[in-house]
């Protein structure tokens, strides 16, 4: 693994909102609390997080107030008289803060990015515009647009299920060379693509790899990439840190163990139910965690109350 500043574990955090759709400000604190206290860096507004469905004035809210919880909970861990007592607590230098772009309109992404810079994102995740089928040219001239005119690091965000459109290899190979573009997330469910991806970031000290396929987080780790985005770590970022640390140790054993479990408890929210709706019911199992509160932004809805019921008795399952 490269000595790289961009590695570890990224969650993708979920937008919590209240039941008038506003940004929940405590929960906001209290997710970025509970990831600082395992080393971990939020990425905001990804698929996780809502990202097509939070409106602009949302979005600088969410970067605004991440950033000063994010500080807030260095700031309280780096102070032996605040910080709580705990073997999972650590010290850390810097919450590093992912924030995504997504839609179609290029001239919004570049002063959307710029002013998420300005609120202190540390680094621009993005997608592909999904309406219109592009050419390998057109992306290439897509993300290089962004890199060449944005004031924060890029890192590109291939994620097929959503944009219905696979970032070709070669491209991503041509873009890694470019000076603000820092690495790739890539959500696509492909072994040989993850391996082609991975001699990329390999060859190229700047250019990181982080596996977006949270089943093949321990695996992707195993083989080199820098960091895992794993959606199930807004509910058990501990477990997703001690993966992390075994697999860059070569603790095998216990990096596919944990492996396992985190694919247990994914199964609770994602299986038989389509993207949205798994988000719906990742937000009732964190609940139970007192981390915030059921409401979707629309058009997402929440779950019904017997689904809710279900996904309580799961979660409490999976946790005895």
């Amino acid at each position: 693994m490269k000595d790289s500043k961009y590695r570890g574990v990224v969650v993708p955090m979920i937008t919590p909102v209240t039941e008038q759709g506003a940004i929940d400000v405590t929960a906001v604190d209290k997710i970025i609390e509970l990831f600082a206290e395992h080393n971990i860096h939020p990425l905001l507004m990804g698929t996780t997080g809502e990202g097509n469905s939070v409106s602009p004035g949302q979005g600088l809210l969410f970067v605004k107030i991440a950033v000063e919880a994010a500080r807030a909970a260095v700031s309280r861990m780096e102070n032996p008289k605040e910080r709580v007592a705990s073997t999972s607590r650590r010290n850390v230098s810097a919450i590093i803060i992912y924030a995504g772009l997504s839609g179609c309109c290029v001239s919004e992404h570049i002063r959307t990015a710029n002013e998420y810079h300005k609120l202190g994102a540390d680094v621009i995740v993005a997608t592909l515009p999904g309406y219109y089928a592009l050419t390998d040219e057109q992306m290439y001239n897509y993300y290089k647009t962004l890199a060449d005119n944005i004031t924060a690091p890029l890192m590109l965000y291939n994620i097929k299920a959503t944009t219905h459109t696979s970032i070709p290899v070669e491209i991503i190979k041509r873009l890694s060379t470019h000076p603000n573009i820092v690495g790739l997330k890539d959500s696509e469910r492909d072994l040989e693509r993850m391996k082609e991806c991975l001699a990329i970031s390999r060859n190229n000290s700047g250019f990181a790899y982080f596996c977006g396929w949270a089943a093949q987080s321990a695996n992707s780790l195993l083989n080199g990439a820098d960091g895992i985005v794993p959606s199930t770590g807004n509910f058990v970022p501990d477990m997703f840190a001690e993966l992390y640390n075994a697999a860059v140790s070569g603790d095998i054993q216990k990096a596919n163990d944990l492996q396992e479990k985190t694919d247990k408890i994914a199964r609770i929210y994602q299986e038989g139910r389509t993207l949205g709706e798994s988000l719906a019911a990742l937000k009732v199992m964190m609940g139970t965690k007192n981390l915030c509160q059921p409401y979707m932004l629309a058009p997402l809805t929440q779950v019904s109350v017997e689904e809710e019921k279900k996904i309580l008795n799961s979660t409490i399952l999976a946790s005895s």
